[in-house]
Parts: C-alpha cells; structure tokens; sequence
C-alpha cells in the first residue's frame, strides 16, 4: 500500500517539506536553497528512533591533494577514525580547534602513523597551518543513519527501523549561530522528502 504523507511549512526551521513512498526502501532527501537550487555536500540524518545497536568502529579518509582537502565534507558516525593522508608534493600541518574534536598534525608528508578519533558529535572545522586556503568540514553525528547529498541535492539514508525521529539537515554554508534543521518523521516505510534550506548567501 502507498502512504503518502505532507508537513506544514516549518517558517522557524526555514525549509518546507513533503514526503511519500512504499515500505522498506529508506528516507530519499532532496535538498534546495531558497532560489531553487540544489545544495550539494550538505549532511542529512535521523536521530532518535528504537534503540540502535552500537556500531563497529568505522574508518575514513580526508586526503591532501593539490593543496586541497579532499573531500570537502564529511559525515561520520561517532566513533570514527579519519586518516590524513597527504598526497602532495608539499608538506602539511593539519589541525583543528572545534570544540568536538581539537587535533594537531605537525608538519608531514605522506600518511600520518596512526588516524584521528572522533568521539564527540558535532561540526569540526579543518585547516591547514601552512596553506590558509585549505579548508574542510567534518560533521559528526550520534546515528548510523546518515547520509551526504550529491551534486544534484539528493541523499539517501537506506533501510532505517520503522519508528519516530528528527530528521536534520546539516550544511557548511548556513548562517553563523544558526541551528541545525530539523523536522519530525514518524518513519513507517519509504520516504521522500524536499527541503528548502536558508544558507549564509544571497539567493538568486
């Protein structure tokens, strides 16, 4: 059977939202901004919902190349290592000062001995102390069910149990001091969902 379901404009979260879908596939997002166009690299997931069982530690890798960090965001689950390998010809100095996770990789080249934990969810901001330019972004978060959008502003989080979550919408371009979005979702069974996103520009 089909479930369709619509949200009411959510004006203090500044996005809209309507969903529909079958059992059992997971939550597709499609992200857009204000003037309609799609948001790429920003970090969607659902927290709360039945109990979830602890994950086994999971790995990652940010890589240097051409004096850039590659990818520019990431999305883990709390618990992750992330490596740092540098893959120029020019050594970097990796570092963070984010209140979820504050690291320090002195100077190197090639990959570092050992990777980075991040045990605490949240947003790391990432630099470089050689090459000011550089800049990535980590978001952390406390759930299994994640996932990133693409270049044409979709994501999708796969095969989440049925039961009630927020879902959040994470980007590195929103405004400064402005909370994650959020929505409630009473998961049931497939789901698809357009949001409109505020960010920290102009529109259009």
């Amino acid at each position: 059977m089909i479930l369709a379901y619509r949200c009411r404009r959510w004006l203090a979260a500044g996005f809209v939202c309507a969903y529909s879908g079958l059992a059992h596939a997971g939550v597709t997002v499609h992200v857009q901004d204000d003037a309609g166009k799609a948001v790429a690299d920003a970090a969607v997931y659902l927290e709360g919902g039945p109990a979830q069982a602890k994950s086994k530690r999971a790995s990652a890798e940010i890589e240097q190349r051409n004096k850039t960090f590659i990818p520019l965001v990431t999305v883990v689950q709390t618990g992750t290592e992330i490596s740092f390998p540098n893959n120029d010809t020019v050594r970097h100095h990796v570092y963070s000062f984010s209140p979820a996770k504050s690291f320090d990789l002195k100077l190197y080249a090639g990959k570092p001995a050992a990777p980075v934990l991040f045990d605490k969810s949240g947003t790391v901001v990432l630099g470089c102390n050689i090459h000011d330019q550089m800049l990535a972004y980590v978001q952390v978060v406390d759930t299994p069910y994640f996932a990133k959008t693409d270049a044409n502003g979709n994501a999708k989080i796969a095969s989440p149990a049925s039961g009630k979550y927020s879902l959040k919408v994470w980007h590195y371009m929103q405004p400064a001091g402005s909370a994650v979005h959020e929505q409630s979702l009473d998961y049931k069974g497939d789901a698809d969902i357009n949001l409109t996103v505020k960010l920290g520009y102009k529109a259009g």
